[in-house]
């Protein structure tokens, strides 16, 4: 069995921001060589999210406005985590949106569904942070 690892860096320019990032894993498939397995890739912060689903920005702006509903950024005061830092809704979504996804990987390629992608969603962007994207099989 292989076992292939790799890190993407991302530095989003805003607060919030999402990337889709299927091209990035389906070349790291493609270096890993593996052509049967499974490509697990999270969120190495606790303040980003990685899951799979349509890239529409539609339903891109429904996330933004449905979270920013359920746990709004401001006020700052509203939340007892925020004191040195003014991040608590971003802990928040990222625990509705998911840390990590899994991928069946069928003859070397990501094996979605219909309009299935990845996506690194950046909740207290302005600094560099990372996912892993870690491929095991044959």
């Amino acid at each position: 069995m292989k076992s292939y690892r790799k890190e993407l860096w991302f530095e989003i320019p805003r607060r919030r921001g999402l990337v889709n990032i299927t091209p990035e894993v389906s070349a790291a498939l493609k270096e890993s060589g593996v052509r049967e397995g499974l490509c697990l890739v999270n969120a190495m912060h606790i303040t980003a999210s990685v899951f799979i689903n349509d890239d529409e920005p539609g339903l891109h702006a429904d996330f933004e406005r449905w979270l920013e509903k359920l746990a709004p950024e401001k006020p700052y005061s509203h939340y007892a985590h925020n004191g040195a830092e003014d991040n608590a809704d971003a802990h928040l979504k990222r625990t509705i949106m998911g840390r990590e996804v899994v991928v069946a990987v069928t003859g070397g390629k990501l094996d979605f569904g219909p309009w299935e992608q990845i996506f690194y969603y950046e909740l207290d962007g302005l600094r560099r942070k990372r996912a892993l994207v870690k491929i095991i099989g044959e």
